[in-house]
């Protein structure tokens, strides 16, 4: 596989605070990579510098170019959809397209036009006109038109209602996603999008917490849910963290065999979205992790992390 994003040693501060600390990650072609941190988590900073957006220390290329000497070049291959919209409220949505494909090369207007068509939204429409579900959908049509190896998404269904939300992804899937392009995404909803996802990285206080295949997370991690009469034996095996379900414990491990745990209980992988709370909140939670635990999925990341936005 081609390495998309390659990352050593990165490091950004603002004053006193580390956004930054030493990250290191990698990621290769044809994956959709999740990026999932707490509120304030820094997500944003560690995007911005693969956008050419903010300077940091360390070393870092992005389809084998710097971006922060190479952003103009580097930008015809990579498309970015913010959490905020940034299109001028007064522009009109043709004119959106004609700004597109006057300044990028590949991009291609028959196929934003035909995207369009399949919504509500009217070429004569102002931006103020559309509701923010629709501003979503004009700036997913400009980013589907363009023929991009990179697409980066900082919270992009942030404040949608559930059924722009599901259009979005399912556009995004069955529209513009291939082995060849890379999906890199930042959310907070974590549920809606981990059967998307084909790697995880999970940020907290400037360390990864989590770096893996999502694959690879039902070898290395197990969720136990056991009644009362259990629940001490279930202790005894070390879980890093539980939870209370209904009068029952869910409690989940790493490096456990399901052989050892179902004579105890109800055994299952956990879902990505119950794994992301159990690193945050559990027992390892206020701790860095040693360098060799964010190294378990080198296609997606081995070392990122970030502190704050």
């Amino acid at each position: 596989m081609t390495t998309v994003i390659e990352a050593r040693n990165l490091s950004k501060a603002y004053g006193a605070n580390r956004a930054l600390d030493g990250v290191s990650f990698s990621v290769e072609s044809g994956r959709i990579v999740g990026i999932i941190g707490p509120n304030g988590a820094g997500k944003t900073t560690a995007l911005k510098g693969i956008l050419g957006l903010a300077d940091f220390d360390g070393d870092l290329s992005v389809l084998g170019r710097n971006p922060r000497t190479e952003r103009n070049r580097l930008m015809q291959d990579v498309c970015f959809i913010a959490d905020v919209a940034v299109l001028p409220r007064w522009m009109r949505v043709r004119n959106a397209l004609d700004y597109v494909e006057g300044v990028h090369p590949r991009f291609d207007r028959a196929r934003a036009q035909d995207f369009l068509s399949r919504t509500d939204i009217r070429q004569a429409s102002r931006v103020r006109e559309l509701s923010k579900g629709m501003v979503t959908q004009l700036h997913l049509a400009l980013i589907l038109a363009i023929d991009a190896r990179l697409l980066v998404l900082d919270e992009p269904t942030l404040g949608l209602d559930l059924l722009y939300r599901r259009q979005f992804y399912d556009t995004l899937l069955n529209d513009y996603f291939d082995k060849e392009r890379t999906i890199l995404i930042t959310t907070h909803q974590v549920e809606e999008i981990e059967h998307l996802l084909t790697d995880v990285i999970f940020l907290a206080r400037g360390h990864i917490m989590l770096s893996s295949t999502v694959e690879a997370i039902p070898d290395r991690y197990l969720q136990l849910t056991v009644g009362p009469d259990n629940l001490s034996r279930a202790r005894e095996l070390h879980p890093f963290y539980e939870r209370e379900v209904f009068g029952r414990t869910a409690l989940i491990y790493e490096g456990r065999t399901q052989r050892e745990l179902e004579p105890l209980g109800e055994v299952r992988p956990p879902s990505i979205a119950d794994l992301f709370v159990a690193k945050m909140q559990g027992r390892d939670a206020g701790r860095a992790p040693p360098a060799s635990a964010s190294t378990a999925a080198p296609s997606a990341a081995a070392g990122a992390g970030e502190a704050s936005r």
